[in-house]
């Protein structure tokens, strides 16, 4: 169903059922299962973030400088994106890491035009440091990646199958959508994206798929069309 996707996983998912860190099971599912969709010719590039290892807003909330804090943010996203990239290498598949801040020698600095290039080359490309800027999300930078490189949607990897009408981890009661527009999910103030983040997807007519990673082969599922979440267009 998807040519060009652009995923985006969030730091904590690394953990598995450890309290910090990155489990190396988890890291191997992960890598096993975006590895089964390249090969079924898909052009995959990542965005992770790093709240495994330290949260920008965490320091902020305790005393320490934003901007330091939130730079410090960028740094653990590369962590987690040169684990990712050693774990593909070890699985077989070519990745490049690009960063969106300047850190020679270890990752090139990203561009919408260098990772199109790459991907059609056949390299995942996993995109970190988020957008190289204070005062973002990585969600804001899964959402500027998508862009840049025309991808056909933005897959959000959680541990919830979808968007619901209530958190269902916290309301039984909820119910899920299996699709629903931008102005909807605004109107009812659902947290599927950080606001700048949903504006630029929306803007930039990008929808956004939010499905459960955790579940083996979902994510092939999403790309082949099947039902396995929500789509937000």
């Amino acid at each position: 169903m998807y040519k060009r996707v652009l995923l985006k996983l969030s730091g904590e998912a690394l953990m598995g059922g450890q309290k910090y860190g990155i489990n190396p099971a988890t890291l191997t599912s992960y890598c096993e299962d975006i590895k089964a969709v390249v090969q079924k010719g898909v052009q995959v590039a990542i965005v992770i973030g790093g709240g495994n290892i330290y949260r920008g807003l965490q320091g902020a909330a305790k005393g320490m400088d934003r901007v330091q804090g939130d730079y410090m943010g960028m740094l653990a996203t590369v962590i987690n994106s040169m684990a990712l990239q050693a774990e593909f290498e070890k699985q077989g598949l070519k990745a490049k890491l690009l960063s969106g801040v300047f850190i020679d020698p270890i990752a090139e600095t990203t561009s919408g035009r260098k990772a199109k290039q790459y991907l059609e080359d056949g390299y995942v490309v996993i995109i970190s440091g988020g957008t190289g800027n204070p005062f973002f999300t990585t969600d804001s930078a899964s959402a500027l990646r998508g862009v840049e490189i025309d991808a056909e949607v933005l897959l959000k990897g959680t541990r919830v199958d979808g968007v619901y009408t209530a958190d269902p981890e916290k309301d039984p009661s909820a119910t899920k959508f299996e699709t629903i527009s931008f102005d909807e999910a605004y109107e009812k103030n659902l947290k599927i994206m950080d606001m700048t983040a949903f504006t630029l997807c929306k803007e930039n007519e990008l929808p956004i798929l939010v499905f459960d990673m955790n579940t083996k082969g979902n994510l092939l599922r999403a790309i082949e069309g099947e039902n396995v979440g929500t789509i937000v267009r």
